[in-house]
């Protein structure tokens, strides 16, 4: 059985994609991941606090996962390309949920500078990944936002049409 932090980890992602961060309680995580309120607190003093390490982990999944997934690539296009098939290689592991950090930007208040904080420096290091791949900043900006709406648009039609013309564009773009 994995240790108290973990399972409460584990658990908001579940939650949180499932039911949204507004629909989800502290009692709801503390129950269904076995936890003792204590053990919870313990880890976590909020559940901003709790959301602000899901993404932190989220972060360092989703990056390991992708430069997992691209390693095997030499060329920059192949591994521009193989970004986006790691977008559907995601959809189809995680049911197209979407990303969990524009998800939960969705649902916090414009003011939550904690979370928000956490949420742009993700889309940063995005950017960053796509720039230090083609050095030059116009073609890295858009393919970033090629990206980041074959996102939005395959969660929300649950499919991956778009990544696949985005791939096309990128093929041709760089």
């Amino acid at each position: 059985m994995a240790l108290p932090r973990e399972r409460i980890l584990d658990k908001a992602l579940d939650l949180f994609a499932n039911q949204g961060y507004n629909s989800t309680g502290i009692n709801q995580i503390i129950s269904e991941a076995n936890v003792a309120k204590a053990s919870f607190y313990q880890h976590f003093k909020s559940k901003e606090d709790l959301c602000v390490a899901f993404l932190e982990a989220r972060h360092k999944y989703w990056f390991d996962q992708l430069y997992n997934f691209t390693s095997e690539k030499t060329d920059v296009k192949s591994k521009i390309v193989s970004s986006f098939d790691f977008l559907i290689h995601m959809n189809s592991k995680e049911d197209f949920r979407g990303c969990s950090f524009l998800n939960i930007l969705a649902e916090i208040p414009k003011d939550n500078s904690k979370i928000l904080k956490v949420i742009q420096e993700h889309k940063k290091d995005l950017r960053d990944y796509f720039f230090s791949l083609v050095g030059d900043e116009n073609i890295s900006e858009h393919i970033y936002m090629l990206f980041e709406s074959s996102i939005m648009e395959s969660k929300m039609f649950k499919s991956n049409q778009l990544i696949e013309r985005s791939k096309m564009i990128v093929d041709h773009l760089v």
